[in-house]
């Protein structure tokens, strides 16, 4: 995977994390929300419904008392008639579809059921709703109690089916009676689903925004990638190419070098050799033949110099070690620059390419010492190590700023040059430098 991609994943990963995290949390707080409300409408709703129901039956008790609490006279009969007025009055009394009187014996016969004509006479002392509970012998015992709320389920008159209702029953102890009322809680049961439906919508617009602000995040992150993708890579093709002016540049002017040392040195003394040995040939000078073997001999030592120069045959003949020594003491002969060698570890056949590129890194190294570091000394290590080949080039040299070098474009060539070679073989360069305490340059294969 490039830098680029891992670099876009540790951007959008944590995002998309911290944002799963979010809803998470937003998701549990509305449904926490959501159920307090319902527990709080809920709460409201029966508060409501309680009251009501207990102002219904006060009403119809208020309406039945004075027949209940009339006493008659000895001689002028009991008080059926009157019980069979209080039922009438109860039975003419409702509050909506849904909302009537019942009126129950103490031993569970129905004595008026506005709603459910049927039912009078009937016994349902065992009655038991579809849960298991009794219950008419619950409503009598409230009743008895002194009064009071019972949940039960009932046939719903307006639908036709069971529903759950809240009941409130009084006892008429003198008549024998149980009388009440019910609310059916159809109507919560409503309210609250409908605030479900608005809190799981609430809830489903709060992930779609939060998702709406993952894609615009990972947009946003992408287009930010992706532009820098686009001036790294401009910012690499403009280095690429001014590196390979460079290279062509350093190209010519070494062909130009080679040019000149052709022409001012191996022509120039194949010229002279050709006219003395003419000059020989016709007997005009004595010494022309020895004069012509000296210059071919010069020119044959210009040929190998400059053919080392370009490759030396040490490194294929006697190795890496002799090469570098070699080449160590050209740059001492040339600069007067002491330049010293040590080889540590067991000596073992290198591979071409390897000799090839530590050979030219320290090339360039000390090239580079002669030019610029105008330094008092020099060593060169090569090290054989177990694991690989280490090539240190150290000098005492007035040192650099690696970091200044690299950032510049214009510098820096042969650094740049040394840390591809070897990179090509999977080999590090190293560069460790000061203004004014020398270099190392170390390369490790």
């Amino acid at each position: 995977m490039r830098l680029r991609s891992k670099i876009l994943l540790l951007a959008i990963l944590p995002l998309l994390a911290s944002l799963a995290l979010i809803a998470l949390a937003v998701l549990q707080q509305e449904r926490a929300l959501a159920q307090r409300e319902f527990a709080m409408v809920e709460r409201a709703y029966m508060d409501a419904r309680r009251s009501e129901l207990h102002n219904y039956v006060v009403l119809a008790a208020s309406t039945v008392m004075p027949l209940y609490e009339r006493r008659r006279a000895p001689g002028q009969g009991d008080d059926a008639a009157d019980r069979e007025q209080a039922l009438r009055l109860l039975a003419s009394l409702d509050y909506g579809p849904d909302g009537y009187f019942f009126v129950y014996d103490l031993q569970g016969r129905v004595l008026m059921h506005s709603r459910q004509p049927e039912l009078v006479g009937q016994n349902l002392w065992e009655l038991r709703d579809p849960e298991g509970r009794p219950t008419i012998q619950r409503l009598i015992a409230q009743a008895r109690a002194g009064g009071g709320f019972v949940d039960y389920l009932w046939q719903q008159p307006s639908a036709g089916k069971m529903a759950a209702k809240l009941g409130y029953v009084v006892a008429f102890e003198r008549w024998g009676w149980m009388m009440g009322t019910g609310l059916y809680l159809d109507g919560m049961q409503a309210t609250l689903q409908q605030l479900e439906r608005e809190a799981n919508r609430n809830i489903a617009t709060t992930l779609l925004w939060i998702a709406g602000i993952a894609a615009f995040g990972i947009a946003l992150i992408s287009v930010c990638g992706l532009a820098l993708n686009l001036s790294e890579q401009r910012v690499a093709e403009n280095k690429l190419r001014l590196l390979a002016r460079q290279v062509q540049q350093s190209q010519e002017d070494e062909r130009a070098r080679l040019a000149r040392e052709l022409h001012d040195g191996i022509s120039q003394g194949l010229v002279s050799t050709k006219l003395l040995m003419e000059a020989s040939a016709e007997g005009g000078k004595p010494g022309a033949l020895a004069q012509a073997l000296r210059l071919l001999e010069d020119s044959l030592v210009e040929v190998r110099r400059i053919s080392h120069r370009l490759r030396p045959a040490l490194l294929d003949t006697l190795g890496l070690p002799a090469a570098l020594q070699h080449l160590a003491q050209e740059v001492e002969d040339a600069s007067a620059v002491p330049v010293a060698v040590r080889i540590e570890g067991a000596e073992r056949e290198v591979a071409a390419e390897a000799k090839t590129a530590l050979f030219r890194i320290a090339q360039e190294s000390l090239t580079n010492v002669v030019k610029h570091a105008q330094a008092q000394r020099v060593e060169l290590v090569l090290a054989f190590e177990p694991r690989g080949l280490r090539m240190t080039v150290t000098d005492d040299g007035r040192g650099f700023d690696p970091q200044a070098v690299h950032l510049d474009p214009e510098r820096g060539i042969g650094l740049r040059n040394m840390r591809e070679r070897l990179a090509t073989i999977g080999g590090r360069l190293s560069i460790h430098s000061e203004p004014g305490h020398g270099t190392q340059i170390e390369a490790l294969i």
